[in-house]
């Protein structure tokens, strides 16, 4: 036994005065007592899993102004987040076994937390699905444009499952009908207008497609950024294979009170206090099960522009964690839900050894002293973009970090090097 943590240990849904037991980055034992050589008391903190961010584009390879991969893990592992997931719609896109190999090279050099990528499928790659499932951790499919998005078309879809099936990998859907959009299209000068233009129809009809196209499908399949009632209403009755995630983005902001903002200019858009607070609510009784930031960061320059030519994105890797668990302290949600739905499902659709305090899990966790309240200031934040939607907002940050039992985070300190993070295998 290298290593034991102490202290109000989350497991199985209920916090256990206890000590964990860690050999080889790997949870060996929990017991009421134990010491190793080095022990770690926290006292009465929380000992929770850390977090597992599915949705990142860290815009590693192509944009390094907006990101890369040392700025983006960064940022998460100051967030408590040991894991992530980047999407393909980089320069250039992560579509093939060399774009693959490319970035998971270079973000092997650069991360700081363990991660994982998505390949991007299209109507052009899908006959070497095969050979890219061998590659990546899931795939990824726009059914609606976004930001240098990946154009898929529908007449594909079955025999895509079909084979994503048979590789035992996820797919992650970006579900905005494109034909749909198409006969919406028009200036947009605020966030009203975006949303007119990316009416909730076209989720609902995305969703509809995937439900009906999936039917005899037992593949993974993962409903990303969900916005409308309309589109939850739909996905109450799913089968167990489909699992859907909300952003905080759609859950803190509404449509009425963000007019003005390119800042808030996302897809899908934000929409109504009602859709909001429904969303809310499907996370907190479990229809929603992962939470996810989709961390889409572009720099202040270029959201500080007129509306229409501003490109859509937030960043939120780093603040979902803290707002979230702000919340669990005022009871607004449990804290069962918020780590089931930010570790334990994110862990359970990928297929890693990660997000549960239980024996031959990852050694990772996130101390949380509840008494730690902050104000979320993009001074101290770590993503290149340099802004937040959720400037001055209460939340909780982690006063430690560890990462297969080693401390990432102390202090506000950063403890390891780039290069640290593991790609999480295939």
């Amino acid at each position: 036994m290298d290593q034991t943590v102490e202290g109000k240990v989350y497991i199985n849904g209920t916090f256990q005065k206890c000590c964990i037991g860690i050999s080889n980055g790997k949870i060996s034992t929990i017991k009421r007592i134990l010491k190793a050589d080095e022990h770690f008391d926290f006292g009465n903190k929380l000992v929770l899993p850390a977090g597992i961010d599915i949705h990142v584009h860290f815009r590693d390879p192509g944009y390094p102004k907006k990101e890369d991969f040392s700025s983006g893990t960064m940022a998460a592992a100051f967030g408590g987040v040991s894991c992530v997931f980047d999407m393909p719609n980089t320069n250039p896109q992560t579509t093939s076994i060399q774009t693959l190999t490319d970035k998971i090279s270079s973000a092997n050099k650069k991360s700081f937390v363990d991660f994982g990528v998505y390949a991007g499928l299209t109507d052009n790659n899908i006959k070497n699905l095969v050979d890219l499932s061998k590659k990546c951790n899931g795939f990824k499919i726009f059914l609606g444009s976004s930001t240098n998005s990946l154009n898929f078309s529908l007449v594909n879809l079955k025999k895509a499952l079909k084979l994503i099936e048979e590789s035992h990998k996820p797919v992650l859907f970006h579900a905005e009908d494109e034909k749909c959009l198409s006969k919406h299209v028009g200036l947009e000068k605020d966030i009203e207008s975006h949303l007119k233009h990316r009416p909730f129809i076209c989720e609902e009809k995305a969703i509809r497609n995937i439900l009906n196209y999936s039917k005899d499908s037992n593949c993974k399949i993962h409903i990303c950024h969900l916005s409308s009632c309309e589109g939850l209403e739909l996905l109450r009755g799913r089968n167990s294979n489909i699992s859907c995630g909300v952003t905080p983005h759609h859950i803190f902001f509404d449509v009425n009170k963000t007019l003005s903002s390119t800042f808030l200019k996302v897809n899908p858009p934000i929409r109504s206090n009602f859709d909001k607070e429904m969303l809310f609510n499907g996370l907190k009784n479990g229809i929603v099960d992962i939470l996810e930031s989709d961390h889409a960061p572009h720099t202040f320059e270029e959201k500080e522009v007129d509306f229409n030519i501003a490109p859509s994105g937030v960043p939120g890797v780093e603040t979902l964690y803290p707002l979230f668990l702000y919340l669990a302290k005022k009871d607004q949600i449990p804290f069962q839900r918020l780590i089931s739905a930010f570790c334990e499902k994110p862990a359970h659709l990928l297929g890693i050894s990660k997000g549960y305090i239980q024996v031959g899990c990852d050694a990772d966790f996130a101390i949380i002293d509840l008494k730690n309240e902050s104000k979320i200031n993009s001074d101290n934040l770590h993503s290149k973009c340099d802004w937040s939607p959720f400037e001055g907002y209460s939340a909780v940050f982690p006063s430690c970090v560890f990462v297969r039992g080693e401390r990432l985070i102390e202090d506000n300190e950063i403890q390891v090097s780039q290069g640290f993070g593991r790609f999480v295998g295939v």
